[in-house]
């Protein structure tokens, strides 16, 4: 088995949480350096919306060609991440050819991952790249194969006796990573967790496979191109700018984009969607609002507060301030996921093929020093790195970079199968990997409910001392309500190493 890929030339790759100004730079960086910008957002691949899909505005574009922005209808196939793929790959090549920089930048992580580095299954059998999954449409599938449109339970139970060892790993509720773990089975003929072992021991076996920060001292003198290595995993010479910012600066940012739109007539566009779908209810077309545009944060959230509406509920405005208040929350979980996968698979794959010194973060937490700490510092890398100057030692940028350079885990958890196994935590009602059991239990979001947990149980302990005495006493937190806790609170450690193992 090996790994197909090519070395097409440079790109700049734009990773980072939303609201980190990752467009913002992108658009400086090609103003400088002839560049086009290919958006990697899956939201923003929609048409109109801006508000819910918060695209850059046209006039902050600067005249910048964008592609793959507002090029997907409401009534389209949402795409899937091999479509993207394949589109960005024409445009990267058509951007070459006008002799123009490639810029990558986009929140949708997983597709930055698949672009960047060339994943299929390949077996010896060349067929075999022909079954890669991404090949094929999701209705299709389950048309061939109709197990993938069963309830997950079912599908779950199917994967239980075709691969045990992937079923062991996936939560029930996982129905998207069950599908695809069944998906991999039934269109190339193996288990996912053999192509995994075995793209394991070919990492293991292969010295181009090794990543070339692992090498010895003796073997890099004698290998002088360090892209020799590189080629075996990445499809380009990839440059990659991580634009962050800390929670505490980030948060209010966040939470004031949310307030901005609602001002800027974010129920407008709610209200657009909603006609869209009933006006193709009336068509008698079947909407799947389990994916794309349906899903989106600024819209899932508003549908209790539309429906009241149109039933004529009162109370509006507090529904409205619960609506706004879980658009924010929303937000802000989203962007501490978009970090744990930087974090836990995206600075891995990088570091496996031999990146590291070619991946920087950028301190964007304080706006009123964006031009010192991002611009200016982007710039010279951008610079150095088209010329094919020494770059910066980029864990020396700052202190905020030597600490998150570091991937979360420090191995590919598919090579791991021993730490694929699971454990419920009955009081939070969450399922994590043993391996990250102890983060769980540590994490503020655990405890508060511990503590209520506890706090109820002395409670129903002191009523019941009081009944028998026929005594009245007063509980703790009595006539409150339940105590409520933010899941924006959760632990960034909870559900690590669940995302999909193809995509490791």
């Amino acid at each position: 088995m090996a790994l197909k890929s090519t070395n097409q030339g440079p790109i700049i790759n734009i990773i980072g949480a939303t609201g980190t100004g990752k467009s913002k730079l992108a658009v400086s960086i090609a103003k400088r350096f002839n560049g086009e910008i290919i958006n990697g957002d899956a939201m923003q691949m929609y048409s109109g919306l801006p508000l819910i899909t918060n695209k850059i505005p046209t006039e902050e574009r600067k005249g910048i060609p964008h592609h793959l922005l507002g090029c997907v209808n409401l009534q389209d196939e949402p795409w899937h991440v091999g479509r993207f793929t394949s589109n960005a790959l024409r445009i990267i090549r058509e951007v070459r050819t006008r002799g123009h920089l490639p810029i990558l930048v986009g929140g949708t992580h997983y597709y930055t991952q698949a672009l960047l580095f060339d994943q299929e299954i390949i077996s010896n059998d060349a067929s075999a790249s022909q079954h890669h999954i991404e090949r094929f449409d999701r209705e299709s599938l389950a048309r061939k194969y109709p197990i993938l449109a069963q309830p997950s339970s079912e599908m779950l139970e199917y994967l239980r006796q075709i691969d045990p060892a992937m079923a062991a790993r996936w939560h029930p509720n996982e129905e998207r990573k069950i599908r695809r773990s069944i998906e991999i089975y039934l269109t190339t003929g193996k288990p996912a967790s053999a192509w995994y072992e075995e793209q394991s021991l070919q990492r293991a076996l292969d010295p181009q496979a090794r990543p070339v920060d692992n090498i010895s001292d003796d073997e890099s003198r004698a290998v002088n191109d360090e892209s020799h290595h590189r080629s075996c995993f990445g499809r380009f010479d990839t440059l990659t700018l991580w634009v962050h910012a800390q929670p505490d600066a980030l948060m209010p940012r966040l939470n004031a984009r949310v307030d901005s739109m609602m001002q800027n007539g974010l129920l407008g566009e709610i209200d657009a969607l909603n006609n869209f779908s009933r006006h193709q209810s009336s068509l008698g077309h079947v909407l799947d609002r389990s994916r794309g545009i349906w899903v989106s944060i600024g819209y899932k959230e508003f549908e209790g507060y539309i429906s009241a509406i149109h039933a004529g509920t009162l109370e509006l405005d507090r529904l409205q301030d619960d609506a706004i208040d879980r658009v924010k929350s929303a937000t802000r979980r989203y962007a501490k996921r978009q970090v744990r996968w930087i974090r836990y698979k995206l600075l891995r794959a990088l570091i496996d093929a031999g990146y590291t010194s070619q991946t920087f973060l950028l301190d964007g937490g304080c706006l009123e020093r964006w031009e010192d700490n991002v611009i200016q510092p982007s710039f010279d890398i951008v610079d150095r790195f088209l010329v094919g100057a020494l770059l910066p030692d980029p864990l020396s940028l700052s202190e905020l970079a030597a600490e998150m350079l570091v991937p979360g885990r420090l191995y590919r958890l598919q090579d791991r199968r021993e730490l694929w196994v699971r454990r419920d935590c009955e009081s939070c009602g969450v399922n994590v990997l043993s391996e990250d059991w102890e983060k769980h239990v540590a994490t503020r979001r655990h405890r508060k409910i511990i503590k209520k947990k506890q706090r109820d149980a002395t409670n129903k302990l002191r009523f019941h001392r009081a009944f028998k005495l026929g005594e009245e006493i007063e509980c703790d937190n009595a006539g409150k309500q339940p105590i409520e806790v933010d899941a924006s609170e959760a632990s960034d450690t909870e559900g690590l190493g669940q995302d999909d193992l193809h995509n490791n």
